[in-house]
């Protein structure tokens, strides 16, 4: 019995590759407010935390002495904590 999976070749062609969904407006308005307080809802939670750091995929949310990442695409609001 053949099985291609077992054969070589055929595992060197294949190539893996990761791909994430970027909202550059998103992120570009997240950038303009790190360093603040913020109340972000998620699919989730709701978590309200210092903005620390913004990537393309995530954020970086510190609240207390818990650091949080979060999947920008899981975020439904973002809103300044006053």
């Amino acid at each position: 019995m053949y099985y291609p999976y077992q054969d070589q070749r055929v595992h060197q062609q294949m190539n893996t590759q990761y791909m994430t969904l970027v909202d550059p407006y998103v992120v570009q308005t997240l950038q303009s407010v790190v360093g603040n307080v913020l109340i972000v809802e998620t699919t989730k939670d709701t978590i309200r935390g210092k903005l620390i750091e913004v990537k393309p995929d995530h954020i970086v949310l510190t609240a207390g002495d818990s650091t949080f990442f979060v999947r920008i695409q899981q975020i439904v609001t973002i809103m300044p904590d006053r």
